[in-house]
Order: C-alpha cells, then structure tokens, then sequence
C-alpha cells in the first residue's frame, strides 16, 4: 500500500500509523475529525487518546499450553522486558512500564510446576461463594491428584475469623473483608491477595404454589425484615394479598449474603429481625422454602438456578419498576442493589507453598467457565488475567 499510494499522485489509502513513520519522504498525512477539530496522528496524539475513533490497541495471544514450554516462556519474557522498547523504535506508542510488568506476571505465573504436587489446601467461608470453589477444586484434582483441597462453608463471616486467625489457607467470601477483619489479620501477621472471582444476584424466593407475589418493592423488603417488624402476614404487606402467616427463610449472622442483604434493604449491616430460619448452608434454605408454601427467603441466585422447579423467584422494584433477577440483568447491573461481587482471599505465606500457588494459578485461568457453569456471572478475561498478575 505504501508503494501504491507513494507512485499515484491521486490515491488515498489507510494502515498502521508506523509505516508511515517508515516512510514519512514519500506520504502525507491527513488530520481526521470526529467533531472536535482535525486531529494528525502522532506519538503523541496516538498515546494521549486525542486521535479519536481511529486509535486502537495491538495485542498477542499466547496458548497457555504452549508457555508450558520454555522456549515459548523465554520468548514471551523476553518479549515483555523488552516490548517498551522495540515498540517504540519501530513506530508505535509502548504502554507504561507497569502494564508490560503485568503481562510478564501473568507469563510467570501461568506456568505449572514440573512433576506432581502433594499437600492440603485449606478453603472455608461463604457457601455462595462454595460451589465455584468446589468445581475449580474437582477439575483441579484431575491435573493434580495429590493435591486435598478442603472446602468448608462456614458463611463469610465465619470463614474471616478462621482465615485472619491462619488457621485457612483460602476464604471465600460474598462481601470484602471488614477493617475489624482486616485488623484482626495484621495483628496476627497474616498477609492476603484479594480476588475477585464473579457477580451474583442476591434473590428472594417464594414457593412455586404462591400464585400472588410475583415483585416486591425495597420498602416492602424492608418493612418486612428490619428489626422492629411485626409483619407476619401477606396481607400486611399488601392489603390485595391473602390473609396467611408469611414463614421467612435466610442466611445466618455469619454469612455474606445476610452482611450485603440487611446493608441494602435494612441500611446496615447486621441490622434485621431474629424470628426467622437461619442457615449457613443454602441448600438448607432451598429446601425449607421448596418445602412451605407459606415462605419466603433470599438467597445466591444461582441456588435458585440449580432449583429452578422448586423455587418462584421474586422481582424487585426499587424505584424504576420490576426486575427479575438473571445472568443477564445481574451482569448489566439493572438488578440493583441486589447484585454483589464475590471474592476469595488468598494467605500470602500459602502462596510459598507450590499446590497452594498452583491451585489459585488453576482458579484463575478457568474461573471463567466455571463461574458460569455453577450459575454465577463471570468476571471478564481481562479480570482474570488481573489477577493472575499478582501472583507473580
């Protein structure tokens, strides 16, 4: 093209911006403009976001297989500790420094240990959190049998105390680590990474025979569950809805899902009525509500993905009309304020350990598929490869 465009007098054409620095005695560049004024790229107007909509990002793709090899590995190291460098002689904008030190964290630790790995992984805390742990765990044991990793579901709260305490090597959680948590960590000397794995939908459920409730608004969740209710009627919270005893199912103290649901609905944390069934497990509240007609219950949306024929799900109003919750509307964030993030915490003093470290490598490089095979909304490939960098 630059030939063609170089030897016709009457020709325009378009192509990467370096080969016009290549060739700058026998092109002209023409200035474009999206609305704000002609723009000519350069370095400069390319790396400040200026040149507008034509600049782009380059990319390579490497086969996590393939870095498995050391050539491979070595070329694509040499790659990100030179990358910064070469980019910039043959004429195209480098990122910053940090962004190439990301990837090269990413390569290292995408690696896998040589030989097979023996030892015991140590995992407690939300049961929302439990079935993504679960499944990494059972595909995990397939790369790497000899690896135990123990997953416990204690709730959130239950798991900190554990984790904080050193007594776990990993702790899920439906909810970031509290700064009373936090501190009682650093008072024990224990380190951590905090991980983002995916996004849930907190959800309220009924049982299937309840042909009345189909949305509830916030202000109804919440006259219904702060401390001081004494709603134990339907008809109490709707005068067209029948006059029967409303049994309510939920998370226990110690879980997540009770911390962000009583936050949102109740506007603080721990703030809610105590006559109710409570449980850690949801399994547990998805049969005590499959099982009453009379109930109602909140909990992970994908317990209710896994239970869909025993379980009518309940659309929440707060404000702007009715939303069911879904991958799609969770993942969108039009089911407010009910959608969450969800983490696990990672003991830095584990990480020295090679099942420990290599386990977590395995969480991140199939979170995404596995997240959504248990019912959650996955986390971007970018997310993922975030948090592969920190495990450099």
């Amino acid at each position: 093209m630059v030939q063609g465009i170089s030897g016709d007098r009457n020709s325009l054409g378009y192509f990467g911006y370096s080969y016009y620095a290549a060739n700058t005695d026998k092109l002209k560049l023409v200035a474009v403009d999206s609305g704000n004024g002609c723009v000519t790229p350069s370095l400069d107007t390319i790396a400040s976001g200026q040149y507008t909509p034509l600049s782009r990002p380059l990319f390579i793709y490497v086969s996590s297989e393939s870095l498995q090899r050391p050539e491979v590995k070595g070329f694509v190291e040499f790659y990100m500790l030179h990358g910064q460098q070469l980019t910039g002689e043959v004429g195209y904008v480098p990122l910053a420094t940090h962004a190439y030190q990301n990837n090269l964290n990413v390569v290292q630790a995408s690696v896998r240990p040589e030989g097979s790995l023996t030892g015991t992984i140590e995992i407690d805390g939300s049961s929302t959190v439990a079935p993504i742990t679960e499944a990494v765990a059972e595909e995990y044991r397939k790369e790497q049998p000899g690896v135990l990793v123990n997953v416990g579901i204690s709730g959130s709260g239950g798991g900190f105390k554990r984790f904080t305490a050193g007594e776990t090597d990993i702790s899920d959680a439906s909810r970031a680590i509290k700064d009373s948590e936090a501190s009682a960590a650093k008072e024990n000397g224990i380190e951590y990474y905090e991980f983002l794995v995916g996004v849930d939908g907190l959800s309220v459920m009924v049982n299937p025979q309840n042909d009345f409730v189909n949305c509830m608004t916030t202000e109804q969740l919440n006259m219904l569950w702060k401390p001081e209710s004494t709603i134990d009627s339907w008809n109490d919270l709707d005068p067209s809805w029948p006059d029967r005893q409303i049994n309510l199912y939920g998370p226990g103290t110690d879980s997540g899902t009770f911390d962000y649901f009583t936050e949102e609905i109740n506007g603080e944390s721990k703030l809610s009525r105590a006559d109710y069934t409570a449980s850690e497990d949801d399994n547990v509240l998805v049969q005590g509500v499959s099982g009453d007609r009379n109930s109602l219950g909140y909990f992970s949306f994908a317990y209710y993905a896994a239970n869909a024929d025993k379980l009518k799900l309940v659309a929440v109003d707060s404000g702007n009309g009715c939303v069911t919750p879904s991958l799609d509307t969770i993942a969108n964030g039009s089911y407010s304020p009910l959608s969450r993030p969800l983490f696990i915490y990672v003991n830095k003093s584990s990480l020295e350990r090679p099942e420990v470290r290599d386990f977590v490598r395995f969480y991140m490089l199939n979170g995404q598929s596995l997240t959504a095979d248990v019912g959650y909304v996955p986390l971007s490939k970018q997310s993922y490869q975030n948090n592969m960098a920190l495990l450099k």
